[in-house]
């Protein structure tokens, strides 16, 4: 079922969001106060309207309380992405995401009401160091503080040998919730499993586990 997006702020990262959430069949509004902004991103949204997000009587004019998520991405300019948060809460909207570009941004975000913060340039830093650091990382993403699901190259070593002869879960703490070869995905792989060069592996546990594997 779509759910109603309403990305304040046609960035490079808004227009990247509003753009995807149209493609996967979503219902997109895109606002930002910039003509030429609204232009190039008219044909691929549901709505895109020229107005100021920091205005109330605009956000009530589009039904902002309305829209199921609500994305702001004025991260550069911490006053205006303060205050277009405040309003969209004082407003009713049930869900706030809201992009941060520091910690103590990210903390006042959350003390006035959003609900999800993200740090988009911090988050692709870190995928990039550990994709650098180890030729197996392939991708990762963060599911906490303390774990992650990482996609890495099977290690030579384990390559002839199924999945119960090396034991993930015992030897390395680790869960193996999927694995592809040759575009083709293996969802919960059986134990006997053999892997082969060119597998790639979808795995889940603590960033610790995991960077002893990736050294592998």
């Amino acid at each position: 079922m779509a759910k109603n997006y309403a990305i304040l702020g046609i960035d490079m990262f808004g227009k990247s969001v509003a753009e995807t959430l149209y493609a996967l069949g979503q219902e997109v509004l895109a606002l930002d106060i910039d003509e030429k902004k609204v232009a190039s991103i008219v044909n691929n949204v549901t709505h895109a309207v020229q107005g100021n997000a920091c205005d109330e009587n605009v956000l009530a004019q589009l039904g902002i309380r309305n829209f199921d998520v609500v994305i702001i991405t004025f991260d550069k300019d911490i006053q205006r992405s303060i205050l277009v948060t405040v309003l969209c809460k004082e407003q009713g909207v049930k869900f706030v995401c809201a992009k941060a570009q520091s910690p103590m941004h990210a903390k006042l975000l959350t003390k006035i009401g959003a609900d999800k913060v993200i740090f988009p340039e911090k988050e692709m830093g870190e995928r990039m160091a550990r994709s650098m650091v180890s030729e197996n990382v392939l991708d990762y993403i963060n599911l906490s503080a303390d774990h992650s699901l990482t996609e890495i190259r099977v290690p030579a070593e384990w390559q002839g040998k199924t999945l119960a002869e090396i034991d993930m879960r015992r030897r390395y703490g680790l869960n193996v919730i999927a694995i592809t070869f040759e575009d083709k995905m293996n969802i919960a792989p059986r134990p006997d499993y053999m892997l082969r060069q060119g597998d790639l592996l979808f795995i889940v546990g603590s960033n610790a586990d995991i960077a002893k594997v990736s050294k592998l």
